[in-house]
């Protein structure tokens, strides 16, 4: 059964429009509580540079606290700086008020447990039946909070263990978007830090310019300044920092999966790769699958979604794993996707390598692939088309087609009114010959 207000990664939607409102978040706050196991409990509370933050934040503050929960409230930092630090301040659970990559209209309540990891399946499934329950209050639990902003120094110094050397970044010149996010502050600093040349982009966050028109989703601007100010490479991030988006030094956009290809043989070559194997989801390109498989790396696949690729990691125990949209984890520096750690372990590949980023990529070939996203009028007609007899058997008379030579993939999005149809394969002309036709009759229900 599908969730009624989780998605692959939290809460979202548009601020002040149930359920962003301060009635959910509080209620959120309120169902969460009990479930903690400590006798003392506290969580910490982070959220990036959207205007809307901070009333999200109080209200889910004023619901941990009414239910005797302390709150550790680390101010505006990253998404992977929080998921770092849940161990190390010895909380229960951690809050991230983000809506990563989206417009800052939108929000999000993004939650981790102590050790930084996304929640379960199950475990969102209890919060979800949780909601529909009336609070049940003890008037003698009542907490407060805590400012922790310094927390984020903790972070900082962690990265020390990634970098070879202080200056293992000098001589190096590179363009750095910052999307005026949770990242503005910090992440044209750690890379000075190193001995790198930074041109920064978009790091004056206002509450309503995050992702507009600049970062991993806009990065235009950044491949620009690239080949204007001969640039070794560019970095864009998301709003929150757990997305990266990268180009050479021509300006020419390199996507998640030829990054993970490219750290999978840097991790290599520095026996630093675990579990000899990589992990990626179902919408990654079969190039990439058998690049890996080049390298002697067995290659895993999920379903979309961040916590599903980390669930895989630690089940297989390696300590790589991503998404092509530029989520990419490297857990032996961080439990989620983290800009700046990849950002970091991409320079050190390229200095290592001696080479122009044009030299180096693309690193595999991509096989033939076509990805529709189809966006319905009428958002009903969504399932409609995903429970249709006749066009899943369309469906499996097209992956009988490929056969072992490509898959298919049919996916409803969690957040928008939109069928996604991915077919992938060999033969270029019937990739896209099967695409055209899934998506015309998926097409067809929206009337």
């Amino acid at each position: 059964m599908a969730n009624k207000y989780f998605g692959t990664d939290g809460v979202r939607g548009r601020a002040n429009v149930f359920p962003m409102t301060i009635d959910f978040a509080m209620k959120l706050a309120q169902v969460i509580a009990p479930r903690l196991a400590s006798a003392e409990p506290r969580i910490a509370i982070a959220r990036d540079t959207r205007i809307s933050g901070s009333m999200l934040e109080a209200a889910m503050t004023a619901g941990f606290n009414a239910m005797g929960v302390e709150v550790l409230q680390l101010g505006v930092i990253p998404t992977p700086a929080l998921a770092r630090l849940a161990p190390v301040l010895n909380v229960d659970m951690a809050v991230m008020i983000s809506a990563s990559h989206n417009p800052y209209f939108e929000n999000g309540i993004k939650l981790m447990n102590g050790q930084g990891h996304k929640l379960s399946d199950a475990e969102v499934g209890a919060l979800e039946q949780a909601m529909a329950e009336e609070t049940v209050y003890d008037r003698d639990k009542i907490a407060g909070t805590a400012n922790r902003e310094e927390a984020i120094n903790r972070y900082l110094q962690d990265l020390d263990a990634l970098m070879p050397s202080p200056a293992a970044l000098k001589g190096l010149k590179l363009v750095l978007d910052c999307a005026n996010g949770a990242f503005s502050a910090i992440a044209p600093a750690v890379f000075k830090k190193y001995g790198a040349e930074v041109i920064v982009l978009a790091d004056r966050p206002d509450g309503y310019n995050i992702n507009k028109d600049c970062g991993s989703t806009h990065p235009e601007k950044m491949m620009q300044t690239v080949a204007a100010e001969k640039a070794a490479l560019g970095i864009a991030v998301d709003g929150d920092g757990d997305r990266i988006i990268v180009c050479d030094e021509q300006g020419h956009k390199l996507d998640g999966d030829q990054i993970i290809g490219f750290l999978a043989q840097y991790l290599q070559s520095e026996g630093k790769i675990k579990g000899n194997a990589v992990v990626s989801t179902i919408y990654s390109n079969r190039g990439l699958e058998k690049y890996l498989r080049s390298l002697g790396l067995d290659y895993y696949r999920t379903k979309v979604g961040e916590r599903y690729v980390v669930e895989k990691m630690k089940e297989v125990g390696c300590n790589l794993g991503g998404e092509e949209s530029g989520h990419m984890v490297a857990a032996d520096y961080a439990a989620t996707g983290d800009g700046v750690v990849v950002g970091l372990l991409v320079c050190l590949g390229l200095l290592k390598s001696g080479r122009k980023m044009s030299e180096i990529f693309p690193i595999f070939q991509p096989l033939p692939a076509v990805l529709s996203r189809l966006r319905f009028e009428h958002a009903d007609k969504v399932q409609t088309a995903m429970q249709d007899a006749a066009f899943l058997a369309m469906i499996d008379e097209a992956k009988a087609t490929l056969g072992d030579r490509g898959f298919i993939v049919l996916r409803k999005s969690g957040t928008e009114p939109m069928v996604q149809v991915l077919v992938q394969g060999d033969d270029e002309a019937e990739v896209r010959f099967l695409s055209e036709r899934l998506s015309a009759k998926a097409k067809s229900f929206d009337i």
